[in-house]
């Protein structure tokens, strides 16, 4: 895989001289992912970060492929209505657009669809690995591996502050909480941090008072949030504050964190961490990067969608990247050809630098990217990167724990197969 980013050939082409090349016709994406609902700020903003990259691409040709160059489209289609939501915009997208590449969340709507994709070889994205087993062949999670990379924002915390040895979590119960509940039970544990209390709440929210008052009441020195939804970040936050809580706060996402800084003061935000960075950070000009231009990125989506920045507005639109430069290695949009042209090398540009393809031992296939990830902190009301941290590096020494904890809770691939849904836990409020 070339190491070079989009943007950053866009840039190159557009000081070349243009060669003269045919005119293709449309390469359509697909685009399933909840915009509206609890979980919209895991699909909406993607998709309005898809929208620039789209344009950005568009305006320098197109996808070249064998000497022609082709338009992209991108269609999308709101899977929030639940499984039957999802079949019929897996269904339209395929049979009406001849989608070349279908993007999406994960989780419980790519369960109803896997079937469906895999029979018609969709070559399918994915922000959530723990969609991922052997039956998955055409399956990828080339930007985001969540929630593996949460294993860093504890390292980070537990290293800065040696002092904080308690924490309470909790987490929805559904797709996307119960794998980030047993990453971050075995990060916390990694970390000899002693986990005194764990709260499993309804995957459509609960009472965010009820939620933070038990865990309280065991004393912690932290709270985590694990993969909350924004609605309930937000809840838990303030009930967290409202009772009068002086420790650490840890959460996967922190969006719209200037909203929550407006509420409770930016102060009592201070030192909250989390794992997405803005991108006008300066840590990232110094960094490895799929985007060459993240603060022309960053003010541009601004700018088109003010006030819904969140941590999903750039990982659709890195998948992308990675997407465009294996069809335009391979020189088609064949499912299995784009793949190999993927894995060909072993290591790829992510989002963060260097990455290396992984998961068999979790997830049962390496379809899984993973390197560094940043950690994030609020520092006087701004998100800021405090520290790149190694997910392979965390692997290579607690691979062992995460399966054990991933298997308490039902959620190894080898559990996963055959299952209506996730497999719940013992714990709960």
């Amino acid at each position: 895989m070339e190491s070079s980013s989009f943007a950053h050939r866009l840039t190159i082409s557009a000081a070349m001289p243009r060669m003269a090349v045919g005119k293709g016709s449309a390469i359509n994406i697909g685009f399933l992912a909840p915009l509206s609902g609890q979980a919209e700020s895991w699909g909406l903003p993607g998709l309005q970060g898809c929208r620039i990259w789209e344009s950005w691409l568009n305006r320098a040709g197109g996808l070249l492929i064998g000497g022609r160059r082709h338009p992209i489209r991108i269609h999308a289609s709101d899977c929030a209505g639940g499984p039957e939501a999802a079949r019929e915009g897996a269904m339209a997208l395929v049979q009406h657009h001849d989608v070349q590449l279908m993007m999406m969340l994960g989780g419980d709507s790519f369960s109803a669809v896997a079937d469906y994709l895999a029979e018609r070889r969709i070559l399918t994205s994915t922000l959530l690995p723990s969609d991922l087993s052997p039956d998955t062949r055409y399956l990828i999670a080339p930007s985001e591996v969540h929630p593996i990379y949460v294993v860093t924002g504890v390292d980070w915390l537990t290293r800065a502050r040696p002092d904080l040895g308690r924490v309470a979590l909790c987490s929805q119960r559904d797709a996307m909480g119960l794998p980030s509940l047993a990453t971050y039970r075995a990060a916390f544990k990694a970390a000899d941090c002693a986990i005194v209390k764990e709260v499993q709440y309804p995957a459509e929210g609960g009472d965010a008072t009820a939620i933070v008052g038990a865990m309280l009441a065991e004393a912690p020195d932290i709270l985590c949030w694990c993969t909350s939804y924004t609605p309930m970040v937000h809840a838990l936050t303030e009930a967290a504050h409202a009772a009068g809580f002086k420790g650490r706060i840890l959460s996967c996402t922190l969006d719209q964190y200037d909203v929550l800084a407006q509420k409770l003061g930016a102060d009592y935000l201070e030192g909250v961490t989390f794992q997405f960075p803005d991108f006008d950070d300066p840590a990232l000009s110094e960094k490895a990067f799929f985007f060459n231009r993240p603060n022309a990125f960053y003010d541009e989506y601004n700018e088109k969608f003010p006030g819904s920045w969140s941590a999903v507005s750039w990982e659709y639109a890195a998948i992308l990247d990675i997407w465009h430069a294996a069809v335009e290695k391979a020189g088609t949009t064949n499912p299995i050809s784009v793949l190999a042209a993927m894995k060909q090398l072993g290591h790829v540009t992510h989002a963060f630098g260097s990455a290396e393809w992984w998961g068999a031992e979790i997830f049962g296939i390496d379809n899984a990217l993973v390197g560094d990830w940043p950690v994030v902190t609020i520092q006087r009301g701004k998100a800021r990167i405090v520290s790149f941290e190694s997910v392979p590096a965390w692997l290579s020494r607690h691979s062992a724990l995460l399966r054990a904890e991933m298997y308490a809770l039902g959620q190894m691939w080898d559990q996963r197969m055959g299952q209506t849904g996730p497999r719940l836990g013992a714990r709960r409020l």
